[in-house]
């Protein structure tokens, strides 16, 4: 079993001056990147720019504190953006300060609970598919501010598929300078990574976006505009809670969890093979329940580990979870001195880093490589999980997309799971399985036998029922060699096989029965009721013993 312990403690034992060096240089680099990103993300989940930095200095701070990952940055991210959106609208900032608070109570749960190792249980046509449909509701989320259109007054614009309806039925308001600013902004975040890395391409955008605004004349939407610039230190804030608000928020709780989660360990594991090192995921969970916790009670969002500003600390020199303190900090000292000019970034200029975010998310070449290689099954649970994201949310998604997954498994072990009647020396019809019967033993016609094959459960409990026992039977063996587990139902299908053999003087005996069905059985009370003695332990002893038992009849 992993350690749970923070990486932290683990890294200072052997630290030295040169790794702090490069851990500072590191942590500073990505904050810088997260900062015009944080703010992106708080205006793209409906709520202040400054609660994005928020986001990123105290969950930034606690999770790599606490972390089980060596390298991990954490803060906001896009995969959160709709979902904080939505309840922000719905149940406003307490809403969201409670499912979040009840997310990080979830999130440490898991992690004391051992629950790291289970997030792999959750299949890659699921995350696949919401991570491409989140991209595309973050895309139409911010057509509004690339183009410049105004959402006609009175339409909810909640959910995706209404801001999409807003935005054609608003179109003619449509900000040519909007469009120009969004563009040349766009083309610089594109450009710009292909001839540098040292200098984040947002940032570049940001600035030249501020120019543009100020020294040209476009008549551009900016952040001041919009909302009210706060550059104040967060304060505790602790909502008023009562049972219905927290009926109402444990939905948005778990997704929130879980997404975190996902999210996070997956970014764990991408470090990993890039430092060849090993995080530790259940302290991991507890890092993420913790940060998310004291986000939410000092005004900020959910947060979870973010792959890309994670791979930017690694690529730049971090090796310690220092470098990810260093970017919370860094961001700190931001927000104090700084943050009022956030108020100068033109709307557009955001809504094209967004589009970026969504781009570099989207994962559409590994869509389109699943579509044309897997199997329709799983093609079906990538589609239903992509369209349900877009089109109601992201809960809705991960359910039905869960449900059918599971649905689809359970088909696929039934299918797997065969029944197999033995051919006595008799029943042979070609030369060719005359030829073939010399190699098989000789079992009289009073003793029947059947193989089963793959597990025992309830998709696949009807197999017992397909035994058909002739006129003239003494003894029924059931090879059960390739049965690697039995459930409740598959043990009720036996226990009545059971009960219409002594019905009918037939010996049922099980041969080679694996440990698991054994110690179920046992449990069950099926030892007992098929009778010990006729369990024997391979198919030779067992027909033995019928051979046995027939003989004894015939001589009575």
């Amino acid at each position: 079993m992993e350690k749970m312990q923070p990486m932290l403690f683990t890294t200072l034992k052997n630290y030295k001056k040169e790794q702090f060096v490069k851990d500072v240089i590191a942590g500073i680099i990505v904050a810088i990147i997260a900062l015009p990103l944080s703010i992106a993300l708080a205006l793209a989940s409906g709520v202040g720019p400054e609660q994005g930095i928020y986001t990123a200095i105290i969950a930034g701070f606690v999770i790599s504190l606490l972390g089980g990952s060596h390298v991990q940055i954490a803060g906001p991210t896009a995969a959160f953006a709709t979902i904080v959106a939505g309840i922000v609208a719905e149940s406003g900032m307490d809403g969201l300060i409670l499912a979040t608070i009840l997310a990080g109570v979830i999130l440490v749960l898991m992690g004391i609970c051992h629950f790291g190792s289970l997030i792999k249980f959750i299949p890659f046509t699921i995350t696949t598919g919401f991570t491409s449909g989140i991209a595309v509701t973050i895309v139409i989320g911010q057509l509004k501010d690339f183009f410049g259109v105004t959402y006609p007054k009175g339409m909810p614009v909640i959910e995706t598929t209404e801001k999409l309806k807003a935005f054609i039925k608003g179109f003619s308001t449509f900000n040519t300078d909007a469009l120009i600013v969004g563009l040349i902004c766009l083309v610089i975040l594109i450009v710009i990574p292909r001839f540098t890395e040292k200098i984040p391409a947002s940032l570049i955008a940001v600035i030249a976006g501020i120019l543009m605004v100020k020294l040209l004349p476009l008549k551009v939407n900016t952040i001041g505009d919009l909302y009210t610039i706060n550059s104040s230190l967060p304060t505790l804030h602790i909502p008023q809670i009562n049972f219905e608000m927290i009926r109402i928020a444990l939905p948005n709780a778990f997704t929130i969890a879980i997404l975190a989660a996902i999210e996070s360990l997956l970014s764990c594991v991408v470090a990993d093979g890039m430092i060849t090192e090993q995080h530790r995921s259940d302290m991991e969970l507890v890092a993420q329940g913790a940060g998310n916790i004291a986000s939410a009670l000092f005004g900020g969002i959910p947060a979870t580990g973010a792959i890309a500003r994670t791979a930017a600390n690694v690529k730049n020199g971090g090796r310690t979870p220092v470098a990810g303190m260093v970017h919370a900090v860094t961001l700190l000292l931001v927000l104090m001195i700084l943050m009022p000019y956030a108020g100068l970034i033109p709307m557009p200029t955001i809504a094209a880093i967004l589009f970026m975010v969504a781009y570099n998310m989207c994962q559409w070449r590994t869509f389109l490589h699943l579509l044309k290689t897997a199997p329709k099954s799983d093609n079906a649970v990538l589609i239903a999980t992509f369209l349900l994201t877009v089109l109601f949310d992201l809960v809705v998604a991960i359910e039905i997309g869960m449900l059918i997954s599971c649905l689809l498994f359970m088909k696929r072990m039934s299918d797997e799971t065969e029944l197999k009647s033995w051919k006595r020396a008799d029943e042979f019809s070609t030369e060719k399985e005359a030829a073939e019967q010399n190699m098989l033993r000789h079992i009289p016609a009073s003793i029947s036998v059947y193989e089963i094959t793959g597990p025992l459960f309830f998709g696949a409990a009807d197999t017992i029922k397909q035994i058909s026992v002739k006129d003239g039977t003494r003894c029924l063996i059931i090879r059960m060699r390739s049965v690697p587990s039995v459930d409740s139902t598959a043990m009720n299908a036996l226990s009545g096989l059971c009960d219409y053999c002594k019905k009918h003087d037939i010996t049922l005996i099980l041969s080679h029965v694996n440990k698991q069905p054994m110690r179920a059985m046992e449990k069950a009370g099926l030892l007992d009721q098929i009778g010990r003695k006729n369990f024997r332990r391979n198919i030779n002893a067992s027909i033995e013993y019928a051979e046995a038992i027939v003989n004894e009849a015939s001589e009575k």
